[in-house]
């Protein structure tokens, strides 16, 4: 069954614990942590402080997703403040293999995330080093943006080459996913589904995270 790993980014800051607690007992697999720095994407948001504080609020697995530029100075500080798989970007680093070696070596999980305009061909040759890849099915940067139906395809297409590689990597898909567009995704292959303010916004968050199983 696809888990579900809600992002943070739309949640109520000022009440983090408190929205962490209720994603918990909502049924989350995880927790996606967004990482922004002004730089690699047009936004900010949290950093080393704020995962290090909720890591004392919750045993939920922590999945940051760092949009960063030369994340590999910054790897593993999230570790140490928690994160049990750190996601980079490869358009964000000139080496994106070595970063992916540095968190595998620290024990934790690496990802590899690409945004929309990047192809998953260039990739194919770092999907050894990855536990995990992930599909940006919207600009990375804002929550709430609308799902960008030609990032879809790049699930199948990065599916099937795990499959020929015989690798064990999962697909996680971030952006603008809800019920309606979760069985696409679902059918493609994703292994598991980032959401933000779909969960975080609705009356039954429970709900919400069952219907994208």
């Amino acid at each position: 069954m696809v888990k579900i790993s809600p992002s943070i980014l739309n949640a109520d800051l000022a009440n983090l614990e408190r929205e962490v607690k209720s994603l918990e007992i909502a049924g989350a697999d995880m927790l996606h942590i967004d990482v922004m720095d002004g730089v690699f994407v047009p936004n900010i948001s949290i950093g080393l402080p704020v995962v290090k504080s909720l890591r004392k609020c919750t045993d939920m697995f922590f999945d940051v997703h760092l949009m960063i530029v030369n994340p590999e100075k910054y790897v593993e500080r999230f570790i140490e403040c928690g994160a049990d798989l750190v996601s980079i970007h490869y358009e964000s680093t000139a080496d994106a293999g070595k970063v992916l070696d540095t968190i595998r070596n620290l024990g934790k999980k690496a990802g590899l995330a690409i945004s929309p305009k990047t192809e998953p061909k260039e990739i194919f040759h770092l999907l050894p080093k990855c536990d995990l890849v992930l599909v940006m099915t919207v600009e990375p940067g804002f929550g709430g943006q609308k799902l960008i139906e030609s990032a879809v395809e790049k699930i199948a297409i990065l599916k099937a080459e795990i499959l020929k590689q015989n690798l064990e990597t999962v697909v996680e898909v971030d952006g603008g996913i809800n019920a309606e567009n979760a069985p696409k995704l679902r059918s493609r292959g994703a292994d598991i589904l980032v959401a933000g303010s779909y969960i975080t916004s609705s009356n039954d968050r429970k709900k919400a995270i069952d219907s994208l199983r």
